[in-house]
């Protein structure tokens, strides 16, 4: 089932994209700038296959991993069912019933209508890796944006340096413009990528999802027209969130697959919690 994922049009159009920048990068720019046989070819010809290689690992692992469902049978606890509704705003822990599976979900739960389950902290369903990105594959997810924007932008570099040495050495027009117009389109890349890792980075070190971020908003707005002031409930600090992604080793923090310190996904440390 999981293999299916695969034959879909997006996740082979990334596969084709990463196929063709490693090829144009190492092959055609490495070889013609420096040669792939000198040491320092060799080396950088190294490094970004390091770099295009977690991308794919990472990419992998975004595609293959579960998500996360919820169990089924799931209740929320008794307790919380018939907490008071100031104790339930701040404690950000709302028993709600999902329509489509007409069952009780966790926080931060939310069903995807691609998938046609509910998701445990659901960020978004993302076409390009054909699967949701939840509580188990959020990590992987992040460090592939990462990977990503790291190979294009060392891509980038390399390309930029070898139009700087075809004007140099007087290299031929249609050279020129070629490198020019694949120099052009990976740097866009990497600025598009970088976007995107930024605000992922944003995202994580607030400890907020995609969907989280958009209800926010209007939490937000409702808030300032009643006078009071908003503030995320699952924003326990800047490094506890950063942990709550990547773990608490940070040895392990760029390995996608280091994702042992993932709980269940059924409760999370809210505000009031920590302080």
């Amino acid at each position: 089932m999981k293999l299916k994922r695969f034959v879909s049009i997006p996740v082979l159009s990334v596969i084709t994209l990463v196929g063709f920048v490693y090829y144009m990068t190492v092959f055609v720019f490495i070889e013609d700038w420096i040669g792939l046989q000198s040491s320092a070819g060799f080396l950088n010809s190294l490094i970004f296959t390091a770099l295009a290689s977690l991308c794919v690992f990472s990419f992998l692992v975004c595609v293959l991993a579960d998500p996360g469902g919820v169990p089924s049978g799931f209740l929320p606890d008794v307790e919380e069912s018939y907490a008071s509704d100031q104790e339930i705003k701040r404690n950000g822990v709302v028993p709600r019933k999902c329509d489509k599976c007409s069952s009780y979900k966790p926080p931060r739960a939310h069903h995807c209508r691609v998938c046609r389950r509910c998701v445990l902290r659901m960020d978004h369903h993302c076409t390009w890796i054909s699967n949701c990105v939840g509580q188990r594959n959020y990590k992987p997810f992040l460090l592939l944006v990462f990977y990503a924007t790291a190979a294009t932008t060392y891509s980038a570099a390399i390309i930029i340096s070898c139009i700087i040495k075809d004007w140099d050495t007087g290299a031929s027009s249609t050279s020129k413009t070629f490198r020019i117009g694949i120099g052009s389109w990976i740097t866009a890349l990497s600025l598009t990528l970088g976007s995107f890792l930024i605000w992922n980075i944003y995202l994580a070190s607030h400890n907020m999802t995609t969907i989280e971020y958009h209800e926010g908003k209007r939490a937000a707005w409702l808030a300032r027209k009643s006078g009071l002031s908003y503030h995320h409930p699952y924003d326990v600090g800047f490094y506890k969130n950063a942990t709550l992604v990547l773990g608490s080793n940070m040895l392990k923090w760029l390995w996608p697959t280091a994702t042992s310190h993932i709980k269940d996904g059924l409760s999370f440390p809210t505000t009031r919690e920590s302080s």
